[in-house]
């Protein structure tokens, strides 16, 4: 299972799911119902299936969860109350969850078991991982002890370059003895854009290209970690 816990819904529309905000039940109302002390409702109202997967979609109204989440008695617990009531069904949940530091991505956090973050070999995306790790480290030891890292996973690279280098090297030096950085990178492809574009995974769109083949070999690497 996926959820989309992004409110640009990126996720959410990879899997061709259009118009996310016209949908009756999306992350955001379940949220909401949470919030609210009401009862959560039956799967076939909320998740949607695309490609043999079960989503839970996001929209733009997931925006405003921030500001009522702030009012909200243990408040990190909302989007784990909504995970624990499916979570025995599925042998994974992915949880999609936006770069910033808010309340979402605590809330992701809080109910998470382990965390696998995407990084571009680029300056200011390797700085930027400095501050999450202090975050995911803060959620440990206050909130989440069980949490875990998977590892650090390079995307968009292009070894033919200088820069995509120095900054896998500085990753692996940075943290490579605390963290595992995946020997799997994803190159850079316009492939992926397209793929997109048409709201298909690249897997589906052209599994013959490198980074489809690239994802599989992460995919292997990642399920080899255990």
């Amino acid at each position: 299972m996926a959820i989309d816990c992004d409110n640009q819904a990126s996720l959410t529309d990879c899997f061709g799911i259009s118009k996310p905000e016209n949908l009756e039940y999306t992350l955001y109302h379940l949220m909401m119902d949470v919030m609210m002390e009401k009862d959560i409702p039956s799967k076939e109202t909320y998740m949607v299936q695309k490609e043999g997967i079960d989503i839970i979609p996001s929209s733009i109204e997931l925006s405003a969860i921030e500001i009522n989440l702030v009012s909200t008695i243990s408040r990190e617990y909302v989007l784990k109350t909504i995970i624990d009531e499916i979570k025995g069904e599925y042998d994974y949940v992915l949880l999609d969850c936006m770069p910033s530091l808010g309340l979402m991505t605590l809330n992701v956090l809080a109910a998470c078991d382990s965390v696998l973050i995407p990084a571009t070999p680029e300056y200011l995306s390797v700085k930027g991982l400095e501050l999450l790790l202090k975050t995911i480290f803060k959620v440990k030891r206050r909130i989440n002890s069980a949490i875990t890292f998977e590892g650090i996973l390079l995307t968009m690279f292009d070894e033919r370059t200088n820069l995509a280098k120095n900054m896998m090297d500085m990753i692996e030096a940075s943290y490579g003895e605390h963290i595992k950085v995946f020997a799997t990178k994803i190159p850079k492809s316009v492939k992926v854009g397209e793929a997109n574009l048409q709201s298909k995974s690249i897997m589906d769109y052209m599994p013959t290209n490198k980074a489809a083949i690239a994802y599989q070999e992460f995919t292997k690497e990642l399920i080899g970690n255990g």
